[in-house]
């Protein structure tokens, strides 16, 4: 394992925070947000699962979502198994906004206890070719704890959609820049493209059916899915290498960080090609996790023919 390095972070932006009266109601949830953040981790562990089980009632069109996702991806169980996979959904979206909340206004020293980091000579040896390194992941709730967990030991950077509410972008960016070593949102491809030919790392997770951008369908859990084949565009641009960012937290309540190897042939010629390679490692990821995997997307809102796979909720 790698020698845990401190001191990557760019510094923080000297922007003001928006502070009109129309912002209040979203300061005063950051602030309760950041007031839990810095409740005893087991404590948020309990307080999560209750959390996930008053959503899992309130959110009722968030959870037939899951539950048609969960139908459509896993025919093999049955209906009983599927209903006790969707319960362990939802405690672990409610885990998961309070991981969300100790990464951007908290300590994550309780949780680096136990962790597991395995594969960072992956992208060792493509930074050794002088290459910059595309980390794709997928939206699973372990995502930003895991993101912060991982910036002890690589200076990761972070591409991500910014926040409507300004008053939340601020917090939010303010909060990842603790930790990691710059934010780009979607729109800032030419700095991010600058990141990677440095020989930077840069953070995604491209598994979305998007509202825009370029897209392609490709094979995900068996079915099209409207994907972006913005990992091909990147390292088309770039030359960086693409590795897959398994995280996960495991049974024990520790977390596991896993860099795979690099996904070969990546940037090809076919953008059809190199997306459904990213997407086959997310598929087997959230394969490894799947009480982890953010199923209350509608992941495959957009079919090839026009048709809907959640006309039915």
């Amino acid at each position: 394992m790698a020698l845990r390095i401190t001191g990557m972070t760019q510094d923080a932006p000297v922007d003001r925070p928006p502070l009109g009266l129309r912002h209040w109601p979203t300061w005063l949830g950051i602030g309760a947000m950041a007031a839990l953040a810095r409740l005893p981790w087991p404590v948020q562990r309990g307080l999560g699962r209750a959390l996930g089980a008053v959503l899992r009632g309130l959110l009722s069109s968030r959870r037939r979502v899951a539950e048609r996702n969960l139908e459509l991806c896993f025919p093999e169980l049955d209906a009983a198994a599927r209903t006790a996979l969707l319960r362990e959904h939802f405690a672990a979206i409610g885990i998961g906004l309070f991981e969300f909340a100790r990464a951007w206004w908290g300590s994550v020293a309780p949780l680096r206890r136990g962790l597991v980091v395995e594969g960072l000579e992956h992208m060792e040896a493509a930074r050794a070719k002088g290459r910059g390194v595309i980390v794709v992941s997928g939206h699973f709730t372990t995502l930003e704890i895991c993101g912060r967990l991982m910036c002890d030991y690589v200076p990761l950077a972070g591409m991500y959609r910014a926040h409507a509410e300004p008053a939340m972008e601020w917090a939010v960016k303010h909060g990842r820049l603790r930790y990691a070593q710059a934010m780009f949102t979607k729109q800032e491809l030419r700095p991010a493209v600058k990141h990677l030919k440095q020989g930077g790392l840069l953070w995604y997770a491209p598994d979305q059916d998007p509202s825009r951008g370029d897209t392609v369908f490709v094979p995900f859990f068996g079915r099209p899915a409207n994907s972006l084949s913005s990992t091909h565009q990147l390292a088309r641009l770039s030359g960086a290498a693409v590795v897959a960012f398994q995280h996960l937290r495991r049974p024990d309540g520790g977390y596991t960080l896993r860099v795979l190897p690099v996904l070969d042939g990546i940037p090809s010629s076919d953008a059809i090609t190199d997306t459904a390679q990213v997407m086959a490692a997310i598929e087997t990821m959230a394969r490894a996790a799947p009480d982890q995997y953010l199923w209350i997307h509608r992941r495959f809102k957009r079919q090839p023919d026009g048709t809907s796979l959640y006309e039915v909720v």
